[in-house]
């Protein structure tokens, strides 16, 4: 392939191989096999005499006819195609069109260069055309012509111009957010081809596309999806600093979520083969570490555990369920207290692990939550006012009282950062849990003499369980 795109080298066959049952692939299949009276188009001059020749001449060519068609008329080509393609509205005349346009490039990748450079001695662009298109009402004709865009883009020697990068991937973006979309595997299919050049990962992030991704892939979806979608985020771990940045989307915790449901082998191996690289692409060590960590809270390792008993063919799966096991066993041996706690605040699912109940952690820990411009206490914060689990708002509420007691000037902090004030609406939640702890976090925000709180709070336990043991006391005697 002739291109001058840095593209991550992955063979065709690891891509997938179901592209061919698509919804898309099955109508080209019926619209190649009909036939376009052109000498109509011709009779009622909607196309000129050459069109109608050539359009004539490349259908009724075999592959070495086409070949040596194109080799003596490229110009002609290019010209014919979007001749037709400005000149005819009917839907199906389109549609073919686009066919054979699409079935053309497959035949092979280096014609996409027959556009370009008709574009080129034109001054004129070689995405306009194609990009109209996407705005037409025909679903096949909007996901046909955006397979072309995919195969230009990453076929041709040079890239697509920025604006238009960023219109076709929002396209793409906001294709992946329909519901019902008959198309969605050659939707999924044309950004596995546009992600694996480095140039175009970036304006993907920069559309909200991780985002995007993540969203729809904690929805339920056939796996065939989940797999291409899955693909999408593995190419992007290639490059270095989006393999850094790809947990703070929370990448780790939903794609260890569906490894513990998957029951398709493609769809692990893609898994693991994303967990590999978030350990072995980011240059900076740290980051590896706490995806490492990530993945041990999300029992990653567990389910590497259970994947071990299991037979398989695919070296590439046995190789990263070993070195995930190695790196994973390592990190839980190097692995800190404040480490385990930080990521699982970055990871947002809370529990009460035992690090939040321990005083010790707390005494020897509270001032690091300052670190980084305040990042965990932030996230806590954060979690306070968007989470609807109680159990994520009891250990928050927790966490910010012991915080508070633990750091001298806790109380202040958490005020600016608006910390109070959610604690205290959380005095009224539904759940008796949140708002026990959400009490005892007021508390700790208003009362100064620790000594006199914590003989209240040990006063106010023992009372409970007199209570409750009056009250079984009570039962057995009635």
């Amino acid at each position: 392939m002739a291109t001058g795109l840095v593209q991550t080298v992955i063979p065709d066959d690891k891509i997938d191989m179901l592209a061919a049952t698509s919804a898309l692939q099955q109508e080209a299949s019926e619209i190649r096999s009909q036939k376009v009276n052109w000498q109509s188009y011709l009779q009622s001059q909607m196309i000129s005499q050459e069109d109608c020749t050539f359009i004539a001449a490349y259908e009724n060519a075999d592959s070495a006819g086409r070949e040596a068609l194109l080799k003596d008329n490229r110009s002609q080509c290019a010209k014919t195609f979007l001749n037709l393609l400005g000149h005819i509205s009917k839907d199906q005349t389109i549609q073919h069109i686009l066919v054979l346009i699409d079935d053309m490039f497959q035949e092979e990748p280096s014609r996409v260069e027959i556009f370009r450079e008709h574009a080129a001695r034109k001054k004129e662009s070689v995405w306009t055309p194609f990009l109209n298109l996407l705005n037409r009402p025909d679903g096949f004709i909007q996901n046909m012509t955006s397979r072309i865009i995919a195969k230009i883009a990453c076929w041709s020697k040079e890239p697509m111009d920025r604006s238009d990068l960023h219109f076709y991937l929002t396209w793409l973006k906001d294709q992946l957010k329909q519901t019902n979309n008959e198309y969605m595997q050659s939707v999924a299919r044309c950004l596995q081809m546009m992600l694996r050049v480095d140039e175009y990962r970036f304006a993907f992030v920069a559309v909200d596309g991780i985002s995007t991704i993540l969203t729809i892939l904690q929805s339920r979806l056939n796996f065939q999806i989940q797999y291409q979608l899955i693909f999408c985020l593995w190419v992007l771990t290639f490059n270095p600093l989006l393999a850094e940045k790809m947990n703070k989307f929370n990448v780790i915790p939903i794609l260890a979520d569906i490894l513990s449901d998957s029951v398709k082998e493609k769809v692990t191996r893609i898994i693991l083969a994303v967990f590999r690289n978030l350990i072995e692409k980011p240059e900076d060590n740290q980051v590896a570490k706490e995806h490492c960590i990530a993945m041990v809270q999300c029992k990653v390792l567990k389910q590497l555990s259970i994947l071990e008993q299991r037979k398989f063919d695919d070296e590439d799966i046995v190789g990263d369920i070993e070195f995930l096991d190695e790196k994973l066993q390592a990190s839980v041996q190097d692995l800190s207290s404040f480490d385990e706690y930080a990521t699982e605040v970055k990871s947002g699912r809370l529990e009460w692990s035992p690090v939040h109940k321990s005083a010790k952690f707390w005494r020897e820990n509270a001032a690091k939550l300052n670190e980084k411009n305040y990042e965990l206490l932030r996230i806590l914060i954060h979690l306070l006012e968007t989470s609807n689990d109680p159990l994520v708002l009891s250990v928050a509420s927790y966490d910010i009282g012991e915080y508070v007691r633990h750091y001298p000037r806790g109380k202040n902090v958490i005020e600016q950062l608006g910390g109070k004030q959610l604690v205290m609406q959380l005095l009224g939640h539904d759940d008796p849990n949140v708002r026990y702890e959400a009490l005892l976090a007021v508390q700790k925000l208003m009362v100064h003499n620790w000594e006199y709180l914590g003989k209240q709070l040990e006063k106010e336990s023992q009372t409970q369980s007199t209570s409750k043991s009056t009250s079984v006391t009570s039962a057995a005697k009635a």
